[in-house]
């Protein structure tokens, strides 16, 4: 029996997670390559596409970044055939490069990008508006707000590139990937695993002559695409009051579930902007005209709010355009009770009073901490046993993150993926002191060897620590070209790490297990009394992996055998989620404790016993 999103079952609904119908969308348009970089909230959409590869017809590959990402994605597109990139929106700087030029040359066998943003910050260290990227680029940009628009979008987006020949963004929000609603299906064509490449080199290299003509002619299409979302119905019209609403992505959501609740909603009419570019010129006119007062609704950048504020100047309309306020903000998510706000304030001049739910009081702070077992806590523990205060830490883009709060302390900046090596070693020139630079092994895949080279030919002195646990730990465990097995058997074709460090011509080199804590601090006492480039690979295999995926069992635990003040230090410098300190005793969760046995070497009055049967 075939998967279930397999199945050519036009007109049966399954529940499906959002990114779940983003991937039955790309198999409806009859996607014959897939690629990616995992980035929360898009991964599910990669993560389930790779789960049916297997049985599906395409190909399939998790990139090293997304610039790779989506230069393979191009190159198949080229070839003719129906390609889907996905990644996070702080990905789509990563792939800015091509993707910039690929809408000059187009994609003839049909290309959509999806940028899952993240308002909130949720899982990521910005919220930037990738709608900017779209238009920046030239690109249209489908918005779904619900998992059934998430599958019809995302087959629509396919089809209007491959017609088009131009590359198409599908922009989510996380509560768009994270929603679970009914999806219809539609029909399943067959796969188009191969095409044909056209030579054509006056079009698809971009030398500046080729790329002069490509650049009225990408604006040309865009204006023949306008026309064609104005007479489809992707953007839709509802509601018969007088106060127009204009919203786009999640946000229609939002302002439909308001409107429910609202004792005005006769009062509005809606245009609903599932494309959000290029905007319906003509249908956004004939919205705004002869009213006196106009809500957008949109999270994030004023980017529908600008385009209606400037159609309103040069057609001389009298309106009223309520946008970023104090009701709807610039910063954040929305949610239906700051929707319900200010379109109660657009129509009553004050908004409800009604309450918003609140959380029990006196329920305890969670701050973000690394797992119990995790390897990177030994790491770091004996890192700052080395370097101690004295030393800047530079952090990168992974679950060791979570390091920076006390008491390890082992962030102290961070750019973004694979920046801590380059960025350590500026900081490094500038400052005169110790620069211990983070990077976990999928980064140093992702980007992270480039700012090692840089280090090494500019001669910049810095110690780089390569977090090795063996997968890209925070988004799913997904496979790197380093990992030793894919999901589907084993890595024939690992790429060493120790050996491309090599390679890039750092000499010295040490390779430990985290968890043996002396030989650990060995060699970063070594490596301390030395100068220039030098790299410790920390390798050991992130707890959860090793659990769930590796099914690997540990047989001791540890537990206190002799209560104390040097088992309470213990307990609040490695800040192990397995302690618990009551009333100045410690004790350690069976349950939780991974059997790491870091505590046991750092404390005499910790001990390691059998785990028992219930354990």
């Amino acid at each position: 029996m075939p998967h279930p999103l397999l199945a050519d079952a036009p007109g049966t609904t399954h529940l499906l997670l959002g990114n779940e119908a983003i991937a039955r969308g790309a198999l409806e348009a009859g996607v014959g390559c897939v690629t990616c970089y995992p980035g929360t909230p898009s991964s599910e959409v990669p993560d389930t596409l790779f789960r049916v590869s297997p049985e599906g017809n395409f190909h399939f590959e998790y990139s090293v970044n997304e610039k790779v990402a989506l230069e393979v994605g191009g190159g198949a597109a080229l070839g003719g055939v129906p390609t889907l990139v996905t990644m996070k929106h702080v990905g789509v700087n990563v792939a800015a490069d091509p993707l910039m030029t690929l809408a000059y040359i187009g994609t003839p066998g049909g290309l959509v990008l999806l940028s899952a943003d993240d308002p909130g910050c949720h899982s990521s260290q910005n919220e930037q508006d990738n709608r900017a990227y779209a238009r920046l680029a030239g690109m249209p940009c489908f918005e779904p707000s619900t998992a059934q628009e998430a599958k019809d979008m995302t087959r629509d987006a396919l089809l209007l590139s491959a017609k088009w020949q131009q590359p198409v963004m599908l922009r989510t929000t996380t509560r768009v990937n994270h929603l679970r609603g009914p999806v219809r299906f539609d029909a399943l064509p067959p796969a188009k695993r191969t095409g044909q490449f056209e030579k054509n080199p006056m079009r698809f290299v971009p030398i500046p002559a080729v790329a002069r003509d490509r650049h009225p002619k990408l604006l040309h299409q865009l204006a023949s695409i306008e026309e064609e979302i104005q007479n489809q119905e992707w953007n839709t019209v509802s509601g018969q009051g007088p106060v127009g609403i204009i919203a786009s992505s999640i946000c229609r959501a939002y302002v439909q579930d308001a409107l429910l609740d609202m004792p005005q909603a006769d009062q509005f009419s809606l245009l609903e902007l599932k494309v959000s570019y290029p905007l319906p010129q003509h249908q956004l006119l004939e919205f705004i005209q002869g009213r006196d007062k106009v809500v957008v609704v949109e999270e994030l950048e004023p980017f529908v709010e600008s385009a209606i504020r400037e159609m309103a100047q040069r057609h001389q309309l009298d309106l009223e355009i309520i946008g970023k306020s104090e009701f709807l903000p610039r910063c954040g998510e929305f949610s239906t009770r700051t929707v319900a706000h200010a379109l109660a304030q657009a129509v009553a001049g004050t908004p409800p009073s009604a309450p918003a739910c609140q959380g029990q009081e006196g329920l305890p702070n969670r701050p973000p901490n690394l797992c119990a077992g995790c390897s990177h806590r030994a790491t770091y523990y004996a890192v700052r046993q080395v370097f101690g205060d004295e030393a800047i830490y530079s952090s990168d883009i992974g679950c060791y993150t979570l390091g920076i709060l006390p008491p390890l302390k082992a962030a102290d900046f961070l750019f973004c993926m694979g920046s801590s090596v380059s960025g350590g070693s500026g900081m490094a020139a500038a400052t005169g002191r110790d620069v211990v630079a983070f990077i976990g092994d999928s980064t140093f895949f992702h980007s992270g060897i480039t700012g090692l080279v840089n280090a090494v030919y500019n001669d910049h002195d810095i110690l780089v620590v390569v977090l090795d646990n063996r997968t890209t730990a925070m988004t799913g465990h997904q496979p790197h070209p380093g990992v030793d097995q894919t999901a589907l058997g084993e890595n024939a074709n690992k790429v060493d790490i120790e050996q491309i460090v090599r390679g890039c011509g750092v000499s010295q080199i040490k390779t430990v297990k985290p968890f043996n804590h002396k030989a650990t601090l060995e060699a970063l006492q070594e490596l301390k009394a030395m100068s220039g480039v030098r790299v410790l690979i920390a390798k050991d295999p992130c707890a959860l992996f090793a659990k769930r995926v590796l099914k690997k069992k540990a047989p001791q635990v540890a537990y206190v055998a002799q209560q104390g003040q040097e088992v309470l230090q213990c307990a609040e410098q490695v800040a192990c989620p397995a302690f618990t300190i009551s009333e100045g005793q410690v004790t350690i969760s069976e349950d939780q404790c991974t059997g790491c046995m870091l505590c046991v070497q750092i404390c005499p009055d910790i001990k390691a016993r059998k785990r028992s049967d219930n354990g």
